[in-house]
C-alpha cells in the first residue's frame, strides 16, 4: 500500500514537474507573439501616416507651386486699340488690250505692195497699215473722171442753146416746142453730170478702200501679213491694235470677293516677274460667275507702259474700303475646332478664352472684326500653352 502511494506521489510529483517547465515556455512564445502583432500594427500605421503625409505635401507642393510668383509664367500682353484697315482684294488674271481691235481687209484685196507699221507702234485715225496694188483700180478711175469732163461739156452746152433760144422767143424766131425741147436736153446732160461724178466717187472709195488702215487711233500689238502676200475679205485679222493703248488685267476673283468689288475701286497690278507695281481702276465686274470655277472677272484698267504686255499673268491687290478695326499679329490668334479666339487677362490676370472674327490679313497683322473693342490686354504670344482661369504675369508691350 505504501509503495503505491509512493508511485502515485512520484507520478503525481512527475506530471507537477513536468507541468511547471511547460508554462513558462508557453508564456514566453505567446509574448513574442504579441510583441510580432504590435510591431505589425504599428508599422501598418507608420505607412499609412507617412504616405499620407507624402501625398499632402505633394498636393500643398503643387498648391504652392501654383500660387507662388516665381513660378508663374511671364507672356507679353498689349492693348492694341481700333486702326482703320483697308480690305483688300487679292485675285490674279492675264494682261489684254482694254479694247481689242482686229484690222483686216475692208475693200476687195489685192497684192500687198507694202506694210507701213511694225506690232508697238503708234498710229492715228484712218492711218495706212499696208498697201495693196491697185494698178487697174487707177486707170479705171482716170477713165471716170474722163467721162465726167465729158458730161459736164455736154452740159455746159445743153444750157447755152437754152439760153440762146430763150433769148429769141420775144421776137417769135423759136416756139415753145423749141424751148421745152432745149430744156429737156439741159436736164438730161445735168443729169449725165451727175451720174459720172457718182461712179467716179465710188471708184474712188473702193481704191480707198483698198488700203488697210486704222480704225481709230491706237497701238499696234500683232501683224500677220507681209508684202506680195494675196489678202481678201476672206484673209482674216491682219493686224491687232489696242485702242488708245489702254490696257487692262481681268482679274479672276471668287464669287465672295466679287460681290464686295465694285466700279471705280483703286487696285495695285504686279505683273509677275517683275517688282514694278502699276496703279489702276476696276472699270467692270463681271455679271456672271462660271459655274464650274465659282469664279468671276473684274476688269482693271490701266494706262499704256512697255512693261505691260499682253497675254502676260499678273496678280492684283483691290481696294474694296476701308473700316475701323483691331489689328493683331498672327501669333495672338488661336484657333481649334470650336473656332478662333484669343487670350485676354481680367483684372486678377488671369487668362480668359475670348472667341473673335477675323477679317483680312495685311502685312501689318490680322484684322479682327468681332469680339474685341481694341481696350482689352491682350495675349500677343505663348497664347498656345495657356488655359483658361490661369494666373500668368503680364508684361506690357510697348508700341
Amino acid at each position: 500500500m505504501s509503495h503505491m502511494n509512493y508511485e502515485a506521489g512520484m507520478f503525481g510529483r512527475q506530471e507537477r514537474l513536468e507541468y511547471s517547465g511547460d508554462a513558462p515556455k508557453s508564456r514566453r512564445w505567446l509574448w513574442i507573439t504579441l510583441i510580432v502583432l504590435a510591431i505589425a500594427v504599428a508599422g501598418f500605421f507608420t505607412m499609412g501616416k507617412f504616405m499620407g503625409g507624402k501625398q499632402d505635401g505633394a498636393a500643398n507642393k503643387a498648391a504652392g507651386k501654383s500660387n507662388n510668383p516665381s513660378q508663374m509664367p511671364t507672356v507679353t500682353v498689349t492693348t492694341p486699340g481700333r486702326q482703320a484697315v483697308q480690305t483688300v482684294i487679292s485675285g490674279t488674271g492675264s494682261l489684254a488690250a482694254k479694247r481689242e481691235m482686229p484690222v483686216g481687209v475692208v475693200g476687195e484685196g489685192g497684192l500687198v505692195t507694202r506694210v507701213l507699221v511694225e506690232p508697238g507702234t503708234w498710229v492715228g485715225k484712218g492711218q495706212v497699215l499696208a498697201t495693196v496694188d491697185r494698178s487697174v483700180q487707177v486707170q479705171t478711175a482716170d477713165s471716170l473722171a474722163a467721162s465726167v469732163r465729158v458730161a459736164e461739156a455736154d452740159a455746159k452746152l445743153a444750157q447755152a442753146n437754152l439760153d440762146r433760144a430763150q433769148s429769141l422767143v420775144s421776137n417769135g424766131f423759136v416756139s415753145k416746142a423749141d424751148i421745152d425741147r432745149l430744156t429737156a436736153a439741159r436736164d438730161q446732160a445735168s443729169a449725165r453730170v451727175r451720174v459720172a461724178r457718182a461712179q467716179l466717187a465710188e471708184t474712188q472709195a473702193r481704191n480707198h478702200r483698198l488700203d488697210i488702215r486704222a480704225p481709230e487711233a491706237g497701238l499696234v500689238l500683232t501683224r500677220q501679213v507681209e508684202p506680195g502676200q494675196i489678202v481678201s475679205g476672206g484673209s482674216g485679222v491682219l493686224f491687232r491694235m489696242a485702242m488708245g493703248g489702254q490696257m487692262e488685267l481681268r482679274a479672276q476673283l471668287a464669287e465672295a470677293d466679287l460681290l464686295r468689288t465694285r466700279v471705280g475701286s483703286t487696285a495695285q497690278i504686279t505683273p509677275t516677274g517683275s517688282t514694278q507695281v502699276f496703279s489702276g481702276t476696276v472699270w467692270q465686274v463681271s455679271p456672271v460667275i462660271d459655274p464650274n470655277t465659282r469664279q468671276g472677272i473684274a476688269r482693271i484698267q490701266l494706262a499704256y507702259n512697255p512693261a505691260l504686255r499682253p497675254g502676260g499673268f499678273a496678280s492684283a491687290q483691290i481696294i474694296t474700303g476701308a473700316e475701323n478695326a483691331v489689328i493683331l499679329p498672327q501669333s495672338a490668334i488661336q484657333s481649334d475646332a470650336q473656332g478662333n479666339y484669343v487670350y485676354t487677362l481680367d483684372r486678377d490676370n488671369k487668362a480668359v478664352r475670348t472667341p473673335v472674327v477675323t477679317g483680312a490679313v495685311t502685312d501689318s497683322g490680322v484684322s479682327v472684326t468681332q469680339g474685341l473693342t481694341g481696350n482689352e490686354r491682350v495675349v500677343m504670344t505663348a497664347g498656345a500653352f495657356l488655359n483658361p482661369g490661369q494666373k500668368v504675369i503680364p508684361q506690357l508691350l510697348k508700341k
